[in-house]
């Protein structure tokens, strides 16, 4: 007898049917898809448990690490990730003496960024790689222009140290369509644009790890897009590469050797775990579809980076944990190298210890977690295959529409791109000011009487990516979930005097309770100082101690029930000295609103519309 037969005799199996039934009955009658069915961002609707059936209908099972189509990963042994720093360089002394220091302390992979592309010289190439043996380790350049020369700096003082050039890895990130959708232009045109590209495939043919082209698809994922559409529009620019490169002649297998991806990763876990799984599995079935001498053309360089669109200026330290969710993801996705921000990159500078702390937690999940010790550790959850399986699916649908439309650059010149993206960007947005997508500390649970942080940059956090001048395309806006709400809150602090809201509790204790809470946190998203003097044993009683206080706001905190007498008693001692709420939606609305009572917060409140309107009436100006 098998062991496994031996350990399940004593159970009869349980069909999904009979798991369904039995949720149902504990629902006692409440609808299953409305409780019991999550409904994603990107349309899917997921189901509370999945089982082994489940597989049935995915169609990439069965192969394993390394294997055609690459779903389960390119590594066979480990699940080794590189991790990452970027260096701002405009310094290159310093830049070097910083690259030092932090290969020191468990980096393996550099991205130097040149702020000045001019800057870039033959002695400035040495003096940045000064001592550090770029055979060990992966080198990456970041330019917005002169890639050319950049790459032959690089090669020459590589051949003057005679290291062997096919062993060196690494990329000069040169992505000119990217740049065109996110700046609107480009400093020549585009074909001359993708003849400098080919141009960069030819002067690296001798490093033949060496990347020279990155398809950034952070971009998507910091305009607000979701997983389906960040990867169908990154495989969709892909494979608009890949033509335009083909078409200058370079072989395939060497513009897909040479083409790296750059995903954002954000909070929905499990969907970017199966986000990169898709990814490898679609891009191997494009690459393919040019008939490379090999399915080892076919594999995909990912570099994750984590998301800047839910990060935050208050409550900062929460973007450690926000960090450490998505660098978990992109490493058990499968991403060959990582980058996490520091946590305070969207409002300052990035300092010492942030970049310490963005380090650390790579190094924690190596080290400590060990998650580079298996491939493929996401394999085998059937909630995970799922996911992967409806990505890959509904991502591919996007992409064919796409193509349909003549490819990426022709969508993108009619505003395709943009508009798609956009729309998913919008409804999010809506769900922020909702509070139906969570940003802690910022719609939700803020912290009371925080403000922001003094090292705060305005510009860094508010900036936005506007072209000068009349673009060629309409540019891809790149921005944050919680800018509004930051904005409310830092009109609100900056206002000659700070905006307070007395909570009068009254009534019924479980409902007055709840109701102050719910008002504080409501108020505090925006900025407002809260006053709570605890409950009140009539209305008109916490009318006057909160007459007493000077607040702006009043709100009364009671259950349904009292508000038809509580509400109008407290409303007229206020004499209008005050702006009064319910905190509610009371079935007696209509005849408050009769009495004069027209503000009301509840948890079908547009939160931010609220507070702006609030704003507004104190004469606040965001």
């Amino acid at each position: 007898m098998k062991e496994e037969e031996r350990l399940f005799s004593g159970f009869s199996p349980v069909t999904t049917e009979e798991w369904i039934e039995r949720i149902n009955k504990d629902l006692k009658g409440a609808d299953f898809g409305k409780k019991m069915v999550w409904k994603t961002n990107e349309g899917f609707e997921v189901m509370p448990f999945y089982r082994s059936e489940n597989l049935d209908a995915t169609g990439h099972i069965g192969t394993l690490p390394g294997e055609f189509p690459f779903v389960r990963g390119t590594r066979t042994e480990s699940n080794a990730w590189l991790v990452r720093q970027d260096i701002e360089v405009s310094d290159y002394a310093r830049a070097n003496s910083k690259a030092l220091e932090i290969l020191m302390k468990g980096v393996d992979s550099l991205g130097f960024i040149i702020t000045d592309p001019d800057s870039m010289t033959e002695s400035n190439m040495r003096t940045l790689l000064e001592g550090i043996h770029a055979g060990s380790i992966e080198i990456n350049f970041s330019t917005a222009g002169k890639a050319r020369e950049l790459l032959g700096f690089f090669m020459k003082e590589m051949r003057s140290r005679k290291t062997n050039l096919p062993d060196l890895r690494g990329s000069v990130e040169a992505d000119p369509l990217g740049r065109l959708m996110i700046n609107g232009k480009l400093c020549v045109s585009v074909d001359q644009g993708l003849d400098y590209l080919a141009s960069l495939f030819n002067d690296s043919a001798a490093m033949e790890s060496f990347r020279v082209l990155n398809v950034n698809a952070a971009s998507f994922n910091n305009a607000g897009a979701d997983c389906v559409t960040e990867l169908a529009f990154a495989i969709s620019l892909g494979n608009e590469y890949l033509s335009q490169l083909t078409s200058r002649g370079i072989g395939i297998e060497t513009a897909a050797a040479k083409t790296g991806f750059t995903f954002g990763t954000g909070p929905n876990y499990f969907m970017e775990i199966a986000k990169l799984r898709a990814a490898r599995m679609l891009w191997a079935v494009i690459v393919k579809g040019y008939r490379p001498s090999n399915e080892e053309a076919c594999r995909m360089n990912i570099h994750s980076v984590t998301s800047e669109w839910n990060k935050t200026a208050y409550d900062p330290y929460v973007n450690m944990l926000r960090t450490q969710t998505e660098a978990m993801s992109a490493t058990i996705g499968g991403a060959d190298s990582l980058l996490v921000h520091p946590f305070n990159r969207v409002f300052a500078k990035p300092d010492e210890f942030s970049e310490r702390i963005a380090r650390n937690q790579q190094l924690l999940l190596k080290e400590e977690a060990h998650f580079d010790k298996v491939a493929d550790p996401g394999a085998g959850s059937w909630y995970i295959e799922n996911l992967t399986s409806m990505i890959a699916g509904s991502a591919w649908k996007l992409f064919i529409e796409t193509e349909e439309k003549g490819g990426f650059l022709k969508a993108l010149k009619e505003g395709f791109i943009q508009q798609k993206t956009e729309e998913i960007a919008r409804k999010r947005i809506s769900d922020i000011r909702k509070r139906r997508e969570v940003l802690l500390g910022i719609n939700q649970y803020p912290s009371f009487g925080e403000e922001m942080p003094a090292n705060a940059e305005y510009e860094r956090m508010f900036g936005s990516n506007e072209p000068e001048g009349a673009p060629d395309v309409r540019p891809l806006r790149l921005f944050r979930g919680a800018v509004e709400f930051e904005k409310l809150r830092l009109a609100a602090e900056k206002s000659s005097v700070r905006p307070s809201v007395f909570l009068l509790s009254t009534g019924n204790p479980a409902m007055r309770l709840a109701r102050a809470q719910f008002s504080s946190n409501f108020f505090a998203c925006g900025g407002y100082r809260i006053i709570d003097k605890g409950a009140f044993t009539s209305a008109a009683a916490g009318a006057e101690a909160a007459l007493a206080s000077g607040a702006q706001i009043v709100v009364i905190c009671s259950s349904d029930e009292e508000y038809a007498v509580s509400a109008p008693e407290a409303f007229d001692k206020l004499g209008g000295k005050a702006l009064f709420v319910v905190a509610g939606a009371p079935g007696c609305s209509d005849d408050l609103k009769n009495r004069g009572i027209s503000h009301f917060i509840s948890i079908r409140s547009d939160v931010y519309e609220t507070l702006k309107q609030f704003h507004s009436l104190l004469g606040i100006t965001v």
